[in-house]
């Protein structure tokens, strides 16, 4: 016999079996109510295939006979009113499956969660919190996020700090944590997953209280409060979520009314067996609402700025982590898992209709096109994706020898040319960090000693490269070892001096990145980028430029090798000083303190542009500069007006400087060799030399008209082009990026 459904239920129940409703957690779960003049709660769940279902906790004494539910649809809605409820009470539902067996099951829409290792539900009711972040959230939305800085902190509660052997409380988190991500200069805290988990070791990625801030660090207030406070310091938090799989916990929702009810049915895509979880039926429309209403949870009811969806790639892929014979294939004989794509875009669609400036970023590892454009072109919807590409080349690049670095070019420099095909993260995540990964400072090459300036250097990159950034808790100031989930991070290695110079150059950058717009304002676009030379991998040097909105720009100087080069030539696009603004060799973060100051453009055309500087680059660092004030060449001035160019300042001895010890690199690798007719002649017009004296440069000649070149000159690999100095060698050297 049909059941009639209440009228007050139509709607929300129609929506929730079209998996439409992405607020789901209003109806389900367990809500504060008056009935009759009494005050209790109402317990609603989905358990489609279950036989009987009861309500048992504190209250009842655990005793299924005493609460049973009503199904009040044909769907699989269980309902009953129970009077007297309190705050905290644990309950669970007994389910009795369609064989007879009783299975007690935490609520899956449940709001709060005992203390592992107990797995009941608790009541609470979240209501009544008062939020104090209007102005942060009306900032938010009024704001464009692809053209703001985004510096993300990426953090695990439980093991930031302890206090003892015991963990922080989201309250003590918020005194301890938000002071120093402010002082540090991120703009975001990334947590990892918070949804309840009863197994520590999973770090949160096995969840059986999707709807419950994990009671290991206190109440759901507590995290409310977590959040406003962060937002009041005008710190965005982003916090992974896992809709991917979930564990085979007995109280979770593993075979929830004892068939597969929010996993698949068909062996061949219901597990993964490496991880020993199960895999969402994203096709089951109630399985869509409840993940949708999920992620639509924290964003209205918690505020979280954002999402970080873990483990897209194992969606998107049937033979993910499979063998030949262990997965089945899509209706078009195909890998591609339809139903996850088409879940996928439904969830951003759904979110980005009810909130604008969040951020929804995938974890994705593979090539999988169009991630972060528009569902309704055909993409996934997401408006960030990490660079799995990006961290995975520059990892490999900085652990090698310098002296392979050379024939690895590509390493650094290919990740700019897809650079805006996403709107992309650049992540140093918890994985990079772990499982005999290493910390970062040993993944550096060379001896450990050096590892610092490697360190500085891959950062420095990092800033410097069009995406937002991200980097994992303890690498900002190099953590000896691995990341354990056991115990804080090794805050002590703050002592020594080479932590404290990284710790202080960490928070020099992020402050830089936040306070220049050129290095975040078009990171979605060409229109922010151009290169200066990306071709001197004899040298292992790259330059380009990052350009504002305002056309304000900054140059990007990088050298990954331990050699200093004393004249060091670059295309610049406008007549007028440099000043260098930023340098990771300054002695202040352990560097050599070589230093450029503010150095003139000459007009000699380098690299496609019309002008070229001379910079003293120092070893293994990343410089940037920003252009002062721009004027007109003197070739363009009327005649009465020209200033003849003059020889710039001498600039100061080598000796000053740190001495650079190159214990890799025992001399350094011609490319071509000065023709011996022009050891002869007139001194070039310009030296190029490398971890040479200062005091033995070579003098440029002034204003030097139509000086006869010597007829070898020629016979050089590059015969010079019109507005080159005819004196000038034109064959690659050691010292410059690339052709002059």
């Amino acid at each position: 016999m049909a059941i009639i459904i209440p009228e007050k239920y139509t709607v929300p129940l129609y929506l929730f079996h079209q998996g439409e409703n992405s607020h789901a957690y209003e109806l389900f779960g367990s809500h504060r109510e008056v009935q009759d003049g009494k005050s209790g709660a109402i317990f609603r769940v989905w358990a489609p295939n279950a036989k009987t279902v009861s309500v048992v906790g504190d209250f009842d004494h655990w005793d299924r006979a005493l609460h049973p539910m009503n199904k009040i649809s044909d769907g699989g809605i269980w309902e009953l009113f129970i009077p007297g409820i309190k705050q905290y009470d644990n309950y669970k539902y007994s389910v009795e499956s369609p064989d007879g067996l009783i299975k007690l099951k935490a609520d899956p829409y449940g709001y709060h969660m005992e203390l592992r290792p107990n797995t009941a539900t608790k009541f609470y009711d979240i209501e009544g919190f008062k939020w104090t972040d209007k102005k942060y959230l009306d900032e938010l939305h009024a704001k464009n996020i692809y053209d703001s800085a985004a510096n993300i902190y990426e953090v695990n509660i439980g093991s930031w700090r302890k206090d003892g052997e015991n963990y922080l409380s989201y309250r003590q988190l918020a005194d301890k944590l938000i002071p120093y991500v402010k002082d540090m200069g991120y703009t975001h805290v990334e947590l990892m997953p918070i949804g309840e988990y009863p197994y520590d070791g999973s770090w949160g990625y096995q969840q059986i209280g999707y709807f419950a801030p994990t009671s290991r660090f206190g109440t759901p207030h507590d995290f409310m409060e977590f959040v406003d406070r962060c937002h009041a310091a005008g710190i965005g938090v982003i916090i992974d979520w896992v809709p991917a799989h979930f564990p085979k916990d007995a109280a979770g929702l593993y075979e929830f009314d004892g068939t597969s009810c929010y996993e698949y049915s068909d062996p061949l895509k219901r597990e993964h067996k490496n991880w020993g979880t199960h895999i969402f039926d994203w096709g089951k429309p109630e399985v869509q609402s409840f993940l949708v209403s999920n992620a639509n949870y924290w964003i209205e009811k918690y505020h979280v700025d954002g999402l970080r969806v873990d483990a897209v790639a194992s969606m998107l892929y049937l033979d993910y982590d499979r063998q030949n014979g262990e997965w089945r294939p899509n209706a078009y004989g195909g890998h591609e898992n339809l139903e996850a794509v088409a879940f996928l875009q439904k969830l951003n669609s759904a979110l980005f209709r009810e909130h604008q400036n969040i951020m929804m970023i995938a974890e994705e590892s593979t090539a999988w096109p169009m991630v972060t454009k528009p569902a309704d072109i055909g993409g996934l919807g997401f408006n960030f994706k990490w660079n799995m590409g990006w961290m995975n080349d520059m990892l490999r690049y900085m652990s090698m020898d310098p002296l392979s670095r050379p024939y690895n070019h590509n390493l650094v420099t290919f990740s700019f040319y897809y650079a805006f095909s996403e709107n992309y993260i650049l992540p140093i995540s918890h994985d990079e960090v772990v499982y005999g990964k290493c910390s970062m400072l040993d993944k550096m090459g060379g001896p450990r000693e050096f590892r610092f300036n490697s360190m500085r250097t891959f950062l420095g990159y990092m800033t410097a490269h069009p995406g937002k950034k991200l980097m994992f808790m303890g690498q900002e100031f190099a953590q000896y070892k691995e990341w354990n989930f056991q115990a804080q991070l090794d805050w002590e290695v703050l002592e020594f001096e080479p932590h404290r110079e990284l710790h202080e150059y960490v928070k020099d950058l992020n402050r830089f990145y936040k306070e220049n717009a050129p290095l975040w304002e078009c990171d979605t676009s060409w229109e922010g980028f151009h290169w200066i030379s990306s071709e001197d991998n004899a040298n292992s040097v790259i330059a380009f430029r990052r350009i504002a909105r305002n056309k304000d720009e900054i140059i990007c100087v990088c050298n990954f090798q331990p050699v200093r080069h004393e004249i060091y030539e670059i295309g610049v696009p406008y007549y007028a000083d440099y000043k260098e603004v930023f340098n990771s060799d300054d002695s202040k973060y352990g560097g050599t303190g070589v230093s450029n100051g503010t150095v003139t453009a000459k007009e000699e055309p380098m690299h496609g542009e019309q002008f070229r500087i001379t910079l003293d680059l120092p070893p293994m660092a990343v410089l940037f500069f920003k252009i002062k004030n721009k004027r007109t060449p003197p070739s363009q001035l009327p005649a009465e007006e020209a200033i003849p160019e003059t020889i710039q300042p001498e600039k100061a001895p080598a000796e000053a400087a740190v001495p650079v010890v190159l214990p890799l690199l025992n001399e350094e690798r011609p490319v071509a060799d000065i023709p011996e007719s022009l050891t002869r002649s007139a001194k070039p017009a310009e030296s190029v030399r490398s971890a040479e004296p200062a005091d033995k440069a070579l003098e440029a000649p002034v204003n030097k008209k139509s000086a006869e070149a010597p007829e070898e000159s020629a016979k050089t690999a590059n015969p010079a082009k019109k507005g080159d100095n005819p004196n000038k060698i034109t064959a690659q050297k050691v010292g410059t990026g690339g052709n002059i």
